[in-house]
């Protein structure tokens, strides 16, 4: 899914030049990280991509590893659950019995051994039983910026990799964080999930049957010449919701695979500062930047000259248009910011 516009890393990410499509962590775009990871894996077949229109042309023309014609264009954001409806048409209709895998596009996974293991693991037991499995990061910390998986542990599926979901829950504050790290039972909500296409669309039916009509409308027309009126037509039916909330938190059927490789989904500044090696102050500088007198800093700078003194905990971007200054303990509103200048008719800096 390479269809966000990364608002919570503004100014940096752009709507013309989202997060995935950025060298955040190297010479390469997290899309172009994440295309490759999967190239490694023996047993994937095919690698699809859903994105914007307005991004298609510029991920083809950038993007190693994929086929144009594998390039799928929704006709607007509507977050995850209708994305993956599509796909889930696109996949059923080539094979009915086909398995999709579903990852974001800006995940930093570290790993590829341990990365290979769980997928294939998800992939069986996507074959056992009509169950949509989901992979949860055994947590390294109380993070508070993520959702968590409890699993049930007397539910084992595989060998401890694998077990039935008993609930999800939502970002939790810092208390409840470290009550869910110290049970033992809760994973990282990673957003990657692993299905038979025909069994989402099954739970679709089931949760969503307004929905699920939509979708099965605009599959009728996949390779035919009506494909993209039906897609445009149909697509205004479908709900905006998260798949989390729309199936997964509704679904009678859900596994979990434990997986115990580094993941971040690089979500906000800070977590791409806890990446990043710091000096001797706890002080990172990407660019032409410097710090006097202030600790555990991030200064992103291209261009020009970017100085802080006496500062401490902040996050300072500057881009040749806008510069961001903000705390640590508020980066999560940045994406706040990017809805006010919306709102303002400041497109120029969006």
């Amino acid at each position: 899914m390479a269809g966000g516009k990364g608002t919570r890393f503004w100014p940096l990410s752009r709507e013309s030049r989202p997060k995935q499509l950025l060298n955040i962590l190297g010479d390469t775009s997290m899309l172009q990280m994440t295309v490759d990871r999967l190239r490694k894996i023996t047993f994937v077949e095919d690698i699809y991509i859903i994105c914007g229109a307005d991004l298609k042309r510029q991920i083809s023309r950038k993007l190693d590893g994929v086929e144009t014609r594998n390039i799928i264009v929704e006709p607007s954001g509507k977050n995850t659950m209708p994305p993956i409806g599509l796909m889930a048409e696109h996949i059923k209709r080539k094979d009915e019995d086909g398995v999709m895998a579903v990852f974001p596009s800006d995940h930093l996974i570290i790993g590829h051994r341990a990365f290979s293991d769980v997928l294939k693991t998800a992939h069986d037991v996507s074959l056992q039983d009509e169950t949509l499995v989901t992979m949860g990061v055994v947590p390294s910390s109380p993070h508070t910026g993520y959702g968590y998986i409890q699993f049930n542990k007397k539910k084992e599926l595989v060998n401890g990799k694998a077990f039935t979901v008993k609930t999800f829950a939502e970002k939790p504050n810092l208390s409840a964080a470290k009550r869910f790290l110290a049970s033992g039972d809760f994973l990282w909500n990673s957003g990657m999930f692993v299905w038979r296409a025909s069994v989402f669309l099954q739970n679709v039916m089931e949760h969503m049957p307004e929905d699920y009509l939509a979708l099965e409308a605009i599959g009728d027309k996949i390779s035919t010449r009506q494909y993209k009126s039906s897609l445009e037509e149909n697509w205004e039916k479908l709900t905006s919701e998260s798949v989390d909330y729309a199936i997964l938190e509704r679904s009678k059927n859900i596994s979990v695979v434990r997986a115990e490789f580094k993941w971040s989904d690089i979500g906000s500044w800070n977590a791409y500062f806890d990446l990043l090696t710091k000096n001797g102050k706890g002080n990172v500088i990407k660019g032409d930047g410097m710090i006097i007198e202030g600790s555990n800093n991030l200064v992103h700078s291209n261009g020009r000259l970017t100085a802080v003194v006496g500062a401490d905990n902040m996050v300072v971007i500057n881009t040749k248009d806008a510069t961001l200054v903000v705390h640590q303990d508020r980066v999560e509103e940045v994406k706040q910011l990017v809805e006010k200048l919306r709102i303002e008719g400041r497109t120029k800096v969006l």
